[in-house]
């Protein structure tokens, strides 16, 4: 079976020079911008845990903001498909993080979108469609934890 290849350059630089670079491991900041081309910078740092800036994007946020969003866009392509017309779309995704002296490593990462879709459309296939993107998504089928996926399902009023 033929296959496309997609590739991904983005620029991480790190930003938190003091004036003495990593002398010590209190001696700078995790301060980082992440660049691609034509699109604004995202200013990141570690976790608060880790010395970082809470103003600035976590790595592990932006993986489990990855895994959001890489489902949301499934489900949606899924739903245009299926001739579900999805209104609304909020996910409150939570990931679990273990950190210990023995290991570090995402334990989980629980998706939980609320889903408004049109009056008369199917709701039990919308709700099977997120197991479909699921399956599909390129995050999930990427890392070595589980994702679940925890779905609200509501019809809009009918005007």
């Amino acid at each position: 079976m033929a296959h496309t290849e997609h590739h991904y350059t983005v620029t991480v630089q790190w930003t938190g020079n003091r004036g003495s670079g990593t002398s010590g491991y209190r001696d700078y900041d995790r301060d980082h911008t992440i660049e691609a081309a034509g699109k604004a910078a995202i200013a990141g740092s570690s976790d608060p845990a880790f010395r970082g800036d809470r103003d600035r994007w976590n790595p592990e946020e932006l993986l489990v903001a990855s895994a959001s969003a890489c489902h949301q866009l499934w489900y949606l392509h899924l739903c245009a498909d299926a001739g579900i017309a999805v209104l609304a779309y909020v996910d409150e995704a939570q990931g679990t993080m273990i950190d210990s002296a023995e290991e570090g490593r995402f334990r989980e990462i629980v998706l939980r979108p609320r889903v408004t879709i049109r009056a008369g459309d199917n709701r039990s296939l919308a709700e099977q469609l997120h197991h479909a993107a699921h399956e599909k998504c390129y995050i999930a089928n990427s890392v070595n934890f589980p994702i679940r996926c925890e779905p609200i399902i509501e019809t809009a009023d009918a005007a």
